[in-house]
């Protein structure tokens, strides 16, 4: 199955895009929602269009597969850059040690769910 036509990447792309329409079209903030679910979506939708590109670009195409280093490697990456580096430069960034469980809740789901070869 491609890539984007998985629902374990598309749902998380619509809830992402679903509620940042909320959050900065209208205003509506739902807290442990604003707090956490981007955080916990983020790996899926990162490694997701990776993995599509790659395939693009790979000569194995379809079977093309991240491996568990690459992904803990993105995972650390991202907590990283926006747990620790961002948020001591930009008061628009909070570190907060909860988003880095959902980073790596999302990399498992995307790990289990998505990352595999297509069929």
């Amino acid at each position: 199955m491609s890539v984007f036509k998985n629902p374990y990447f598309f749902i998380p792309v619509l809830l992402f895009a679903g509620n940042q329409v909320l959050e900065k079209g209208f205003g509506i903030f739902v807290p442990i929602v604003h707090a956490y679910l981007d955080d916990l979506l983020a790996m899926p939708v990162i490694l997701g269009i990776t993995l599509h590109i790659y395939r693009w670009i790979h000569p194995l195409k379809n079977q093309f597969i991240f491996k568990n280093q690459h992904i803990v490697v993105a995972t650390t990456y991202v907590a990283l850059m926006f747990e620790f580096v961002l948020p001591k430069f930009s008061s628009t960034y909070t570190a907060d040690y909860w988003d880095i469980l959902c980073y790596c809740l999302g990399a498992i789901l995307f790990k289990f769910q998505i990352n595999y070869p297509k069929k």
